[in-house]
């Protein structure tokens, strides 16, 4: 396996694994640690990468062309190893494409490229698919990264809040069974707002399909603030082990398969369909405040 690649400025020191294309550290000169790291007493995943699905599929099978295709949930991408393509100082792309093994559960030619980049105390995680393929492919797409919750320096008695910059209440669904159940819930924000708390993790992970916008902060009261910004990521998640030290802010496009629905990729909510050698991508990024 290839090592680890870490880029850095004046500010900030990221770390990526060639596994998954994924973030494993993110910490400000001063040496605080922001991403979770993947204690497997809780969880193992620190900011894994979802494609091509987001989320369960029935059974673990999805449907694709009328056949059946074993597809664990997120997809492979987080448990494949990609190609180093380009690394500097503050910037690194990896690349993962389309093999015998991913055809044997995604039948299409694809490019996947992660690439990291740094600005000031920005972190911008970008993301291009490309359909190499000459027909429609289906996919949904998502990012999963898991922060520290309390954050840095700050004890958990310290409310931490969720604050959309536009202000909306979306509705919540949730899953059942790991599968979601459409019917809308009321939002648990308030003016754009919400105090995070364990309890609302109960039931697994909240689900905003639409309404949350494309800038959210992150924040302690009285304390350090993580801003970030979303492009071509119309969901929102929010998730967490009830008890665990992280909170994971997930945008995402596309879900995981709802009840009553069939075990196709189509029939997924807000799956992508890209035309044959056409190509799509997607961002976010967090600006550390504190």
């Amino acid at each position: 396996m290839t090592d680890a690649i870490r880029i850095a400025n004046e500010a900030l020191a990221v770390t990526i694994s060639p596994l998954g294309a994924e973030t494993q550290s993110i910490t400000t000169s001063d040496g605080r640690e922001w991403l979770w790291n993947g204690d497997p007493e809780f969880w193992t995943g620190r900011a894994p990468i979802l494609f091509p699905i987001v989320g369960k599929a029935p059974g673990d099978q999805v449907e694709i062309g009328g056949e059946s295709f074993d597809m664990k949930q997120h997809g492979f991408a987080r448990r494949s190893l990609f190609a180093l393509e380009e690394s500097s100082e503050a910037r690194c792309r990896f690349v993962l494409a389309d093999s015998d093994e991913t055809q044997a559960a995604y039948p299409f030619a694809f490019r996947l490229a992660i690439e990291h980049a740094l600005e000031g105390k920005t972190l911008t995680v970008s993301a291009t698919v490309e359909n190499k393929d000459d027909k429609p492919m289906p996919f949904g797409f998502g990012y999963h990264p898991a922060f520290c919750w309390p954050m840095p320096g700050i004890t958990k008695g310290h409310v931490h809040h969720i604050t959309l910059e536009n202000r909306n209440e979306p509705a919540m669904i949730r899953l059942h069974d790991g599968l979601l159940d459409l019917k809308p819930l009321p939002s648990p924000f308030s003016d754009g707002i919400l105090a995070l708390d364990d309890d609302y993790f109960e039931e697994d992970a909240m689900i905003f399909p639409e309404g949350a916008g494309s800038r959210l902060t992150y924040s302690a009261e009285e304390g350090p603030a993580l801003h970030f910004a979303f492009d071509g990521l119309p969901n929102l998640a929010l998730w967490t082990k009830p008890g665990a030290p992280y909170i994971c802010v997930e945008p995402w496009h596309g879900m995981a398969a709802a009840h009553g629905r069939g075990d196709a990729i189509d029939d997924r909510p807000f799956t992508k369909v890209l035309a044959p050698r056409a190509s799509a991508s997607f961002s976010w990024s967090v600006t550390i405040d504190g």
